[in-house]
């Protein structure tokens, strides 16, 4: 079973209270599903192309543990918090495994 992940893009906006409140309890809602932030809003450096925003990817066990947790009632609880106030795209993608070859995969695709 490979890695999954939650992945936000999320458009810059002046700080609400209801985001603050989200910040704070957000983690609580990820511990029972495994999820941890491994980017929180972090420096972005744009290579190509433009990206207007910040980035907020979590890191779960398995895609199963994802979408339990998106789907969570103290998720679900929340979430308006962030979504009246901040626009942007999310995302839950599945991860490769540790073995994981780009160009095995292309010769697969072959």
């Amino acid at each position: 079973m490979a890695t999954a992940y939650a992945l936000a893009h999320l458009r810059r906006a002046p700080i609400h209270a209801d985001v603050l409140e989200y910040l704070e309890r957000i983690d609580s809602t990820l511990t029972p599903f495994g999820g941890r932030f491994i980017v929180h809003g972090g420096a972005v450096e744009v290579l190509e192309g433009t990206w207007p925003g910040g980035v907020v990817i979590i890191e779960f066990p398995d895609l199963a543990r994802a979408r339990s947790w998106y789907h969570s009632a103290a998720y679900q609880e929340i979430k308006p918090l962030r979504t009246r106030h901040l626009t942007g795209e999310a995302i839950l993608i599945e991860g490769v495994e540790a073995d994981h070859s780009s160009a095995q995969m292309a010769a697969e695709l072959r």
